[in-house]
């Protein structure tokens, strides 16, 4: 008998849009219509044949279980899950029939589009969908859950200048890795680090945990949530007094100098270890470290940007290598985002500039659904899982149950939001369109196809809500609506769109003008008016409620002592693919920090405050500083004993700069509810 004949198969190019700055070049292996593994390719030399294990895992996203391949109708009450099958005529009309009915009564206000960062591609969102809901004067979110601080800082003081190469960084001397962690996120830069570190270079990791880097490091600096502010402070006090500071760079390339030194002056290593729970000795070790080092380079992430000094802590980074004089050589400088380096402009895709309505913040929907005036009355989800990444969710929920509230989901798979809405859409991911797409860490434009028809009846962002402008009356003949016409539009709105256009059909991979690896002060300056660093510049010196550098103590106190953190893990992309985690995720709690609370490694635990409550298991951990304690971001409630997630205990509040969350000000009391006999798992 003979055996069975292998599937036939093919490898496809594709093309990593998701949530990360690596941007990955992929290889899909697909057998019919199904995507059955991924891999790296090497169109993007950084991908260098290897990707995360995140992405490995998409197949499962694309034909899982949670896969919404029909649109669908609630039935039952909100939150259930309860739904019924509908055609897409029914669902895009009962849609379009509530947006018209608001915005024909002049109430378009009421509509709040809600959306992030699910996919980064430039077909999937700020496309037809800005376009139907400017013109239908809806409300304007502000998506400031991710990186307002941060890129605040960088236009504030460099105009946004683009960054260090990932590969130039074995060219460093001393690498300093502050509120990021490349194994979880960034994959791609830990080769070039461990390739610095075997040519010599020294490593300083500044994070509340000892990550895997941490461990390899020279210098491991523990710092208190929120505390990343005065170190870099004083740091940079150290430096003008010590005469490290480079006069002739600071004469020449930068205003505000003088004024930077005085405004971290009182941040002497006493005090600054009073502030940032370190060791004097240690702050000394790091300014002296960074000082005599060169080139040296600083990968600033966005970890230290979650809390109530979040911006002008990511300022203060930013103007070291400004003050140490660290730019002009290969492998010195800094590295933040790099996705500025870009001149497309999706607007042109748009083709409607935003309305002039009210903006909401979306680290404050909870509370605009529970009390904005005049109310919302229909939100309409994509992109994004509201539910389980934004501040207060305790409030989300509440506002997603209202029932007088018309909520829209268009998602790939049924989230813990979906569960609250009243029509559910079935939205392609980006392995079942063409996909324009960016890197922002990595210097790479991609143009991806599709690599496998859509999963059941779903469809691309850009057309369906192409499709819901033409059922509300709002589009334009000769508007771009496909993915071809919208991609052409992009790549037209650059400068450089033919020599973009011959680089992507030739190579599958364009770089921007400034090439794969350029020194800053050298081949790239900052994007400011007079190509000069603002160290203090006056709109974020006015935006801050301190001023610019201005420190606000820790909002711990007796009953709540313990810092709640929430950094990434190698399991979600944000929330993309949390439906994939399985079993309970426990708490992070340092041994000593348990032990004065009676709690046992595997014990059941509550993590509570004033908003609510978490339960969960804990889990001892050395490797995280006492009065720490840490959930992952990106969690779904199936994985904690009852539904709620680190974000059930996260503030509303702002950041200084930029409007951003301030997920790791969460302060949190931990106890025991009963002893088990099981060990919680690794995270």
């Amino acid at each position: 008998m003979e055996a069975s004949a292998e599937p036939e198969f093919r490898i496809a190019a594709s093309a990593c849009p998701l949530d990360c700055p690596d941007a990955c070049s992929l290889e899909v292996r697909v057998e019919g219509d199904r995507v059955v593994s991924i891999g790296g390719s090497r169109i993007n030399p950084l991908t260098e044949g290897y990707i995360c294990s995140k992405v490995r895992r998409y197949p499962e996203h694309v034909h899982g279980d949670r896969r919404v391949r029909n649109p669908r109708i609630r039935s039952g009450r909100k939150g259930s899950g309860e739904f019924r099958r509908a055609s897409w005529d029914e669902a895009l009309d009962l849609v379009a029939d509530k947006l018209k009915a608001l915005a024909g009564r002049g109430r378009g206000e009421r509509i709040l589009p809600l959306s992030y960062g699910g996919s980064n591609g430039y077909l999937s969102q700020d496309t037809t969908d800005a376009r139907l809901f400017a013109r239908l004067g809806a409300s304007r979110l502000a998506r400031t859950v991710c990186a307002a601080p941060t890129s605040r800082a960088a236009t504030g003081l460099y105009g946004k200048m683009a960054g260090v190469a990932f590969p130039d960084y074995r060219h460093a001397r001393l690498i300093v890795l502050w509120g990021v962690n490349p194994q979880v996120s960034g994959i791609h830069l830990v080769p070039h680090v461990q390739a610095a570190q075997q040519a010599g270079a020294r490593l300083v990791v500044v994070d509340p945990r000892r990550t895997r880097l941490a461990e390899r490091a020279d210098l491991h600096l523990p710092v208190r949530p929120g505390g990343d502010l005065p170190l870099a402070l004083a740091l940079i006090r150290w430096l003008f007094e010590n005469g490290r500071a480079n006069e002739s760079f600071l004469a020449e390339h930068a205003a505000g100098a003088e004024e930077l030194a005085r405004r971290a002056g009182r941040w002497t290593f006493a005090e600054t270890a009073r502030a940032s729970g370190l060791p004097a000795e240690d702050i000394e070790r790091f300014a002296r470290l960074y000082a005599d080092s060169s080139p040296a380079v600083i990968r600033c992430g966005w970890g230290l940007e979650r809390n109530r000094n979040g911006g002008s802590a990511a300022a203060a980074v930013l103007a070291l290598p400004a003050v140490a004089g660290k730019f002009g050589v290969r492998g010195g400088g800094y590295t933040m985002s790099n996705s500025s380096v870009w001149d497309l402009d999706v607007a042109a895709a748009a083709v409607e500039p935003p309305a002039a309505t009210r903006e909401i913040n979306m680290n404050r929907v909870g509370e605009a659904l529970l009390t904005a005036e005049p109310p919302i009355e229909a939100l309409f989800v994509y992109n994004a899982n509201p539910l389980m990444t934004l501040p207060e969710q305790g409030k989300v929920r509440r506002g997603l149950s209202r029932d007088d509230l018309f909520t829209v989901v268009f998602d790939p798979v049924l989230t813990d939001t979906a569960l609250y809405a009243d029509v559910v859409l079935p939205a392609t991911t980006f392995l079942e369109r063409r996909e324009l797409s960016r890197g922002y860490g990595a210097f790479a434009l991609q143009d991806a196809p599709a690599v496998i028809p859509p999963v059941g009846e779903s469809r691309p962002n850009h057309d369906v809500f192409a499709d819901l402008c033409r059922r509300t009356g709002v589009a334009r003949p000769g508007e771009p609506e496909t993915g071809d016409a919208i991609t052409e539009a992009i790549l037209d709105s650059s400068k450089g769109s033919t020599r973009l256009r011959e680089a992507l059909a030739r190579d599958g991979l364009a770089l921007p003008p400034s090439g794969w690896t350029p020194i800053q002060f050298v081949d790239v300056f900052p994007r400011t008016s007079d190509r000069k660093v603002h160290l203090v510049p006056e709109a974020l010196d006015r935006e801050a409620p301190l001023g610019l550098y201005g420190f606000r103590e820790d909002p711990g106190t007796s009953s709540r002592p313990l810092a709640l953190i929430s950094p990434a893990t190698d399991r979600t992309i944000s929330s993309t693919l949390g439906e994939l985690v399985r079993g309970r995720i426990p708490l992070s709690i340092h041994p000593a920090d348990a032990a004065a609370r009676g709690i046992g490694d595997g014990d059941d635990v509550r993590v509570f405050n004033e908003r609510g409550e978490v339960h969960c298991r804990a889990r001892h951990d050395a490797g995280i500083r006492p009065g720490v304690v840490f959930l992952p971001k990106g969690l779904w409630s199936h994985s904690t004993e009852n539904g709620l997630t680190s974000n059930a205990l996260a503030p509303d509040e702002l950041t200084d700069l930029g409007g951003g969350a301030c997920f790791n000000d969460a302060r949190v009391e931990v106890e025991l509810r009963r002893k088990t006999a099981a060990g919680a798992g690794p995270v």
